[in-house]
């Protein structure tokens, strides 16, 4: 062994004095970081087995072969052999532990890259040369463990990109709707239905932020901008469609109430006829006025039709008023309607005229009847004068000279073809043509009846 080495082995243990292996073995070890309570505690350490891998010279000195090679590994004074060597053996022993630790977390798929940092202690740990046993198995070990958590870290990495593509699917669907909103005719938004959808995106938002997958800075900040501009867009629509509302109620408040003080103003009118009728221009003017808001235009309605209500009333009341006055005249009117319904039917038009013209000055004299029976009443006098103008055309019909010259002359023309035929079947029968004699015997019938016809008219007109 060289002077340097000697040098090298004895300053770790010179710096205080070394436990005994009993007092090692009792002193409690720092706990190992969240191992799972199903991990075995290292087996008790194989003296035999370390022995392959170092031995023990001088005062506690202990060597470490490996590769064929031996390195210093320190030294444990005062102590025997075996109790040194065991002690330099147990660190061992706890580095395996450790790794054993780590591969039943990756079997668990703990994060990658805190298993990982595990692994870089532990190799470090190994290249320090300052345990003994099967240093090249430990580190293959971990060799193997690195290799797995390559393809853990690439699943790992798959899983949080698909994670972040569907945060970021998730964020880009929040903007669009938001947008789309956003993008809607203001004269066409339901704008509490659309004002609530937003607050619930804009909430959905923070919830995002706060608990999804970073996206990175510059995917979150173009995803805010969008959104912040599509909520700045509706509230800017908003305040300029009910500012345009408001305006636009102003307008129909102003016009309605104008057209309520010409209502109020009309409402003590007692020109039934003529006020009536404004009320009915009124009526047009406010359907075609525009609308106000709900309850403004509610509260205004209520006014105007007031109004209306005042006037009608008393117009229904004067009417009522005057029918009381005229139901006198009505009983007078029905017992002259009774009467002109004896004239029916017509038999002495004379009599029937004069009886017609005294039951009409009385008609006259009697007066105003209530509104309600007016038409009734009315319609039942002048079906009594229609039969009687109808009897009175008639009897001109049957008197009137012309109509008696043109009834004579045809009664002539048809005897006189009435003649002639007779002498045409004569004839024919004495030719004997019985096609000609049908003929004119066909004729002849056709005019004897047309004879009997007109026959009966001029009696009717004798």
């Amino acid at each position: 062994m060289t002077e340097s080495q000697k040098s090298d082995d004895a300053v770790a243990p010179a710096a205080a004095p070394v436990p005994s292996p009993a007092a090692f073995a009792a002193k409690p070890k720092p706990a190992a970081p969240s191992a799972p309570a199903s991990v075995p505690a290292p087996p008790a350490v194989s003296l035999a087995e370390a022995s392959k891998w170092g031995r023990v010279e001088g005062d506690g000195h202990v060597f470490l072969t490996i590769d064929g090679e031996e390195h210093p590994v320190g030294q444990y004074p005062g102590v025997s052999a075996e109790e040194a060597l065991a002690y330099f053996a147990r660190k061992y022993e706890d580095v395996l532990a450790q790794i054993v630790l780590l591969e039943q977390r990756v079997s668990t798929h703990a994060n990658a890259a805190d298993v990982r940092k595990g692994v870089e202690h532990l190799r470090a740990q190994l290249a320090e040369r300052s345990m003994v046993g099967d240093l090249r198995s430990a580190e293959a070990r971990l060799d193997a463990l690195e290799a797995t958590l390559a393809d853990a870290e690439a699943h790992e990495k798959e899983a949080h990109e698909q994670a972040r593509a569907e945060e970021l699917a998730r964020r880009e669907a929040i903007v669009a709707e938001a947008e789309q909103i956003s993008g809607q005719d203001p004269e066409r938004t339901q704008w509490k239905i659309s004002g609530a959808r937003m607050n619930e995106l804009f909430e959905e938002w923070k919830t995002s932020q706060k608990s999804g997958l970073r996206l990175g800075r510059s995917a979150e900040d173009a995803l805010w901008k969008r959104f912040r501009a599509a909520r700045t867009q509706f509230d800017r629509h908003r305040r300029a469609y009910f500012s345009q509302l408001d305006s636009m109620n102003a307008q129909a408040k102003a016009v309605k109430e104008k057209l309520i003080e010409e209502a109020e103003t009309l409402q003590t009118s007692q020109e039934w006829g003529w006020a009536a009728g404004e009320y009915r221009r009124l009526m047009d003017a406010w359907k075609a006025a525009p609308r106000a808001s709900r309850k403004e235009d509610d509260a205004l309605w209520a006014r105007f039709r007031a109004a209306q209500n005042v006037f009608f009333e008393a117009r229904k009341a004067a009417n009522e008023a005057v029918d009381r006055e005229y139901e006198a005249n009505l009983r007078i009117k029905e017992q002259l309607l009774a009467e002109a319904q004896q004239i029916l039917p017509v038999t002495d038009l004379a009599a029937a005229k004069r009886a017609l013209q005294s039951i009409r000055d009385r008609w006259e004299e009697a007066g105003r009847v209530p509104r309600g029976d007016m038409g009734r009443i009315e319609a039942g006098l002048r079906k009594v004068e229609d039969a009687v103008t109808n009897a009175e055309q008639e009897n001109w019909r049957r008197t009137d000279p012309e109509t008696k010259a043109r009834t004579d002359s045809a009664l002539s023309q048809l005897e006189s073809s009435i003649e002639a035929l007779e002498a045409e079947i004569s004839e024919a029968e004495q030719k004997g043509d019985a096609r000609a004699a049908s003929k004119a015997r066909e004729a002849l019938e056709a005019r004897r009846s047309w004879l009997d016809q007109l026959r009966k008219s001029a009696n009717e007109l004798a």
